[in-house]
């Protein structure tokens, strides 16, 4: 089958692209609103740039309305967020977090209404002014850098200065170096629509030199 997208409208070209560009990462950002309230979504046009400087890459669309949303302006007025990486366990506590709500409406506050408080629970975040979801493995510490704008997409990348990992998905390998254990960390990849997949067996293959 051949399709031109340049045939397709803008929601069936995402819709063949969310389901055939699989699995994608997925960043769990959480930033704070102008109210002081904390705000939660997951994006998964998301993917690291660069190790040196560190950098990370988020892309956040527009609200139907042509709105921008409230994690894109959140970052370009006050310059950080912190990224988690959800495991499979948090997959509809996350999901829910990416419903349209107002922007003086925090997704933290109408999910622990639902999942709890032990689901919702911030702790510090070494490296920023922001707190961390307690039960995620891993969080990013980020500053905006730039925002790219691309369509209706805004194209974030983010310094990263501090990540936090929980002590159960640290290893070490033959040379002694911290090594993430991919099953303990038990990452959500998105695929299309309200598919996710979890990382299941882990395939070893040995680089060439």
């Amino acid at each position: 089958m051949h399709i031109d997208f340049g045939e397709l409208a803008p929601a069936s070209v995402y819709a063949m692209m969310t389901q055939t560009i699989v699995p994608r990462p997925i960043a769990w950002v959480l930033t704070r609103n102008a109210d002081d309230s904390l705000n939660l979504a997951p994006f998964s046009y998301f993917s690291a740039v660069c190790s040196a400087p560190p950098t990370i890459m988020l892309s956040v669309g527009k609200h139907v309305d042509g709105r921008e949303k409230d994690t894109r302006r959140n970052i370009r007025e006050r310059e950080e967020c912190v990224v988690h990486i959800a495991h499979s366990g948090q997959a509809e506590f996350m999901t829910a977090t990416s419903a349209s709500l107002a922007a003086d409406v925090s997704e933290l506050e109408q999910a622990e209404k639902v999942f709890g408080a032990a689901a919702t629970e911030l702790v510090p975040m070494p490296g920023s002014s922001l707190p961390r979801l307690k039960q995620c493995r891993v969080a990013y510490a980020c500053r905006h850098d730039q925002t790219i704008d691309v369509g209706p997409q805004g194209v974030v990348l983010a310094r990263v200065s501090d990540v936090w990992l929980d002590d159960e998905i640290v290893t070490e390998d033959a040379k002694g170096r911290i090594k993430v254990d991919a099953k303990a960390l038990d990452p959500l990849g998105r695929l299309g629509g309200g598919e996710y997949v979890t990382a299941g067996d882990v395939v070893f293959v040995e680089r060439p030199a």
